[in-house]
This record gives C-alpha cells, structure tokens and sequence, in this order.
C-alpha cells in the first residue's frame, strides 16, 4: 500500500465483490476482541447496509448502518486500515452513514464502542440502560440480532461487549 498522506479515497457504497475484503479487514480487531466476529454470509446478507472507503481500488475501510427501529440506527463494523488511521476515513465513513440515516428517516444513531472520543468528536454521547420505551423493548428483544441484544445491554452479550461503550447521537 501506497503512502495514504499522498493519495487520495473514496467513499461509495459495498458491492458483494468488497465482502471478502472486509472480512480481512475484520480478522485482527476480532482476534484483539475490538469488534465481534462476524461469518462471511452475514457480510453477504448485509452488503446494502455497507459503504466502504477505497484508495487505488483497495478497500480501506468500512461501517455500516443497520436499521433498529422506526427512528433508530446503529452504526456498525466500522474499520480502517492501520495505515489509514488519522486521515479522515472514520470521519468519512460516519459522515456517509448519517446521510444514509437522514434519508431513511432516522433521527438517533446508536454505536457500541471502544472508540469513545472518536465518535464524541462526532456529536455521539454515552448514554445509560434505558433508551427506547418499554413498548419498543418488547417488541426490539424479539430480534435474534446481536446487534439489538448489545443495544438493549442484554445479559447474555456482555461477556462479549465488556469495556465497550453504548453512545447515541440525535440527527
């Protein structure tokens, strides 16, 4: 890979040929239980939920943005190259998220991370147990989503998910 101060990415949204490429991408911060595994048809089946960052035709980075509820989001699997940390690729993977979000009519955007000042320079805020109605959670508990269970702070994701933080941002 190329310097990344001298060139130039973009962002644009996953095609199924990129799924492959992030799941390399993934293998480390599993294996550093920075983000949990996820099989590679799980990345097929979410393809349309990725947008990727890509330099010289190679990927990256990427997130996705995983509808929750009628008016929540959770920004998901988002990753950069080691190289590429500290130029702007997070910032602009989020970025395209939001949009995404704002067109699908979402007004609250959820995370679980390690990466607490990143998405607080972001406009994201920790937040505490109880965020959607007791209505919502009912209905959200029945997802068999992991995702979902590490929003709702379920018991049996924990062990999982320790030392993360659950941050929320109001679009």
């Amino acid at each position: 890979m190329t310097e990344p101060a001298a060139q130039a990415f973009t962002v644009r949204p996953a095609r199924a040929a990129d799924m492959a490429h992030i799941h390399r991408l993934l293998q480390p911060l599993v294996e550093q239980r920075i983000l949990l595994g996820k099989d590679l048809v799980f990345l097929y089946e979410a393809t349309q939920e990725f947008l990727v960052a890509e330099a010289e035709g190679q990927i990256i980075g990427c997130g996705a943005l995983h509808v929750m509820w009628e008016d929540l989001g959770e920004v998901r699997t988002l990753l950069v190259h080691p190289e590429w940390l500290k130029h702007g690729v997070g910032k602009a993977l989020v970025e395209g998220l939001e949009q995404r979000a704002r067109r699908l009519g979402l007004s609250r955007l959820f995370c679980l991370t390690f990466e607490v000042d990143f998405f607080a320079r972001r406009g994201f805020s920790p937040i505490g147990e109880q965020i959607v109605d007791p209505d919502v959670f009912s209905q959200l508990v029945r997802s068999p989503d992991e995702g979902v269970a590490e929003f709702l702070d379920l018991a049996h994701v924990k062990p999982n998910t320790l030392g993360n933080t659950r941050m929320l941002k109001l679009l």
